[in-house]
């Protein structure tokens, strides 16, 4: 729901309507709040909703009593994000760039201290992501207040911030289900690999897969960035040629970095399984995996630094339904795929495998996600 504020802030900030950048950021953190209380009672309950979908009763009490230490984060994620968007829509980056290093630094600090110190385990690492999103804004909110860049889109508490909530969600809802629509349509595939023959491998390999995907798109995903600040500066400034002469260059830098990175996921497709794994079934599945996946790189580098045009512009509804007709064909292919399997077929193929004793094979780590994979000698687990 932060992602307006591109578009919002962006376009006043170069139609040169200061002000209205702090009435926009104060609307969009009593916005967030109030949603963040929803979440935060979902997630009060989320041992519960996964034991009522089947989970292990064990991991599912695990998973609960972790995110409900973590609703203190949720509350101060949003303000974050918002204090974010605030100084990039004004080309304010150093700021933003300089808080995240100074936090991303002294967290392994403070989860030492709460993790180990003081013996809090996974509540502790938690509670350690509540204390680093606070002293990230902490830092963006007074540099706001006491840098003079920011003199005049800052001006003070308002009122009028709690007037066109309205409006500002009729534009905040579909950005919020733009992201979230484009991140399921992600989750669809691991839990649809739970159909496939050898479930267990086929799961773990496309998780591998989407990992490796996730930190590929944080290259086009900071270009998306740029380029939404962008248009919306040029738009509100009334110049559209300049807006549609960054959109071309955005989409030449935006191909030749997809080409890139596809060009070096086809140069170690051999090695990066190992990155995960040592078991030689998944790193030959991986490399198999790794040409498709520079290919998804390529067109998924445009869209997302087309996605950032849109933002700009303001169009997040198109971008939607957009994102809708896509996970639409996605779902009825795989489903095709999966209506025509010769199922007798495919049991052949493993009939020969069974599985071993398990062992710790890797952790891997997501923004989204913790996997913890187990391999053995002929099959992969993942809990």
């Amino acid at each position: 729901m932060a992602s307006s504020l591109d578009t919002l802030c962006g376009q006043a900030f170069g139609a040169k309507q200061y002000y209205l950048l702090g009435i926009y950021k104060q609307r969009a953190i009593l916005v967030l709040t109030l949603v963040s209380a929803v979440v935060a009672v979902v997630w009060a309950y989320t041992g519960q909703i996964l034991l009522l979908f089947g989970q292990d009763p064990e991991i599912a009490m695990g998973a609960g009593s972790y995110i409900r230490w973590m609703i203190p984060a949720l509350f101060v994620y949003g303000p974050l994000q918002c204090h974010v968007r605030f100084l990039q829509t004004q080309n304010i980056v150093l700021p933003v760039m300089a808080s995240s290093g100074v936090t991303a630094l002294s967290h392994v600090l403070v989860c030492w201290l709460l993790v180990y110190k003081l013996g809090l385990g996974n509540k502790g690492a938690a509670l350690a992501n509540a204390i680093s999103y606070l002293a990230n804004v902490s830092i963006l909110a007074l540099h706001i207040r006491l840098s003079p860049s920011c003199k005049s889109t800052w001006t003070g508490v308002s009122r009028e911030a709690f007037r066109g909530i309205v409006s500002f969600m009729k534009l905040a809802v579909p950005s919020a289900l733009m992201v979230c629509l484009e991140w399921w349509s992600f989750e669809l595939l691991v839990l649809l690999s739970g159909l496939l023959p050898n479930p267990k491998l086929e799961a773990s390999v496309l998780s591998i897969s989407l990992n490796t995907g996730s930190l590929a798109f944080m290259i086009p995903f900071g270009l998306g960035a740029a380029i939404s600040t962008r248009v919306s500066n040029e738009l509100g400034a009334g110049r559209p040629e300049a807006a549609r002469l960054a959109t071309r260059v955005i989409m030449v830098l935006g191909l030749a970095t997809g080409v890139s990175l596809g060009l070096i996921m086809i140069s170690v497709r051999n090695l990066w399984g190992y990155a995960y794994s040592n078991e030689k079934e998944v790193v030959e599945y991986i490399a198999r995996m790794m040409p498709i996946l520079s290919v998804s790189i390529v067109f998924d580098d445009l869209q997302c630094v087309l996605s950032g045009v849109v933002r700009g512009c303001g169009l997040q509804k198109g971008l939607w339904f957009g994102i809708i007709c896509g996970l639409v064909v996605q779902m009825m292919l795989l489903l095709a795929i999966t209506m025509c399997t010769n199922w007798d077929k495919e049991v052949g193929k493993f009939q020969t495998k069974t599985c071993t004793t398990h062992t710790l094979c890797f952790v891997g780590f997501s923004a989204s996600r913790v996997l913890i994979m187990y391999g053995s000698s002929s099959c992969i687990s993942l809990v």
